[in-house]
């Protein structure tokens, strides 16, 4: 890319540059860099990865390829509660497709989209080791079993009640 970009310069900006002058020489340290970063902005726009591939001397392309590579990494704006619904093979037998339909009709986003109030994150992983509780989720780090479709729904309303 051969875009010209101009820099911003504000706090979270110089906290950035700060953590990456100390990190930098160390080996594989990108990965670390990018996940302050996503830390401080909540996610990693293209303008923050123009910043860490200028800071650290490295290729867009570079960076943007460990942005894509690694799932934990967003590059759009996340929900303040991250629901993640299990479709390991415990859960999935025992209908985690009925939580994530009643989640995504309740939110109305598909997975992978945050909530136009920006609550809500919806996202799917492949087992979190809770298989005695299938079928589960987790809100950010709480853990949530034995659901249905009416209790996921009962949840979210709970906490986007109470998060006002």
């Amino acid at each position: 890319m051969t875009e010209k970009v101009i820099l911003p310069q504000n706090k979270q900006y110089e906290e950035l540059r700060k953590f990456i002058k100390e990190n930098q020489n160390i080996k594989g340290s990108l990965i670390n860099i990018l996940y302050k970063a996503q830390s401080i902005f909540g996610y990693l726009p293209k303008e923050v990865q123009y910043f860490v591939a200028k800071e650290t001397n490295l290729p867009v392309a570079n960076v943007h390829g460990v942005v894509t590579f690694y799932n934990f990494f967003r590059q759009k704006p996340v929900g303040k509660y991250i629901v993640n619904v299990c479709l390991g093979t415990a859960c999935h037998v025992k209908g985690a497709d009925i939580v994530l339909k009643a989640l995504s009709d309740e939110l109305k986003v598909n997975v992978g989209e945050t909530t136009s109030d920006g609550l809500f994150l919806l996202t799917t992983a492949r087992c979190f080791g809770a298989c005695g509780l299938a079928p589960a989720m987790m809100i950010n780090d709480n853990v949530y079993g034995r659901l249905t479709g009416e209790k996921v729904v009962e949840i979210v309303r709970k906490i986007r009640e109470e998060d006002v």
